[in-house]
């Protein structure tokens, strides 16, 4: 079966430009000229959030640090991944104290957080990342989350030299299916979205039906609209899970 997860940009070769990507190239592009800058990608589950920030991150050529974090294991506390996170960027930079991690990464125009850090289990067999873990934690997360905004408004003057940009989801697992705290739940999802514009940049990536029919025919010129519309009405507005049951059947 084909992987349709995007993890680099060598993953994006069908990749097109909707309305989501005309709204996130300029936010990242003004990250060329411009430091301090914390910026949130959020959409829900299989709608192309690495996509998007992939294929800009390329077209826009800028000088960017992947961080990643390869856990061991989905059981560890926050403490725990709190503490893994820090020693793995320290060892990763060659730094020696997280006053020395700040200062390695103002030399970059963007420090991002995506695949590699949040699903690194595509990548590394018998690793999983701070997807998984948050999936198998729920809501008892919170006191991770609680912790990087700690560290984000106490570090505030470092953070000023440092343009971030994360994929951000907050995975919760219903009978089977993947929902995201932030897009999937309506007045709850607002009302978080909400307290986070208040300390950060969001750009969301969604699609209309028009959109994700055109992404879908990309991939697969043959497939008709009526099959997809059908897909759409059980999957919502979301490429890669559409793609991975029309393969499937």
């Amino acid at each position: 079966m084909a992987s349709y997860k995007v993890r680099s940009f060598q993953d994006c070769q069908y990749f097109i430009k909707t309305q989501a990507f005309l709204k996130l190239y300029p936010v990242l592009e003004s990250l060329k000229k411009t430091r301090g800058r914390f910026i949130h990608v959020i959409g829900a589950p299989g709608t192309g959030k690495s996509a998007n920030i992939y294929s800009t991150l390329a077209l826009l050529n800028l000088n960017d640090y992947e961080a990643f974090l390869f856990l061991d294991s989905v059981k560890l506390n926050s403490n725990e991944v709190w503490e893994q996170f820090w020693t793995t960027l320290m060892e990763d930079l060659g730094a020696k104290t997280q006053d020395e991690i700040y200062q390695q990464a103002a030399q970059y125009d963007v420090i991002l957080f995506a695949d590699i850090f949040m699903d690194p289990e595509y990548v590394h067999e018998g690793k999983v990342g701070l997807g998984l873990w948050t999936e198998e934690h729920g809501p008892k997360t919170v006191t991770f989350y609680l912790r990087v905004l700690g560290e984000y408004l106490k570090h505030r003057q470092d953070l000023k030299n440092i343009n971030i940009v994360t994929q951000t989801a907050w995975i919760l697992k219903y009978r089977g299916v993947k929902y995201d705290l932030l897009t999937d739940f309506y007045l709850l999802s607002w009302i978080l979205v909400f307290l986070l514009e208040r300390f950060f940049e969001v750009v969301r990536i969604s699609y209309t039906e028009e959109e994700v029919i055109q992404i879908i025919r990309n991939y697969d010129p043959h497939c008709g609209e009526e099959e997809i519309m059908n897909l759409i009405k059980k999957y919502g507005c979301r490429p890669r899970f559409i793609l991975e049951a029309l393969e499937k059947s």
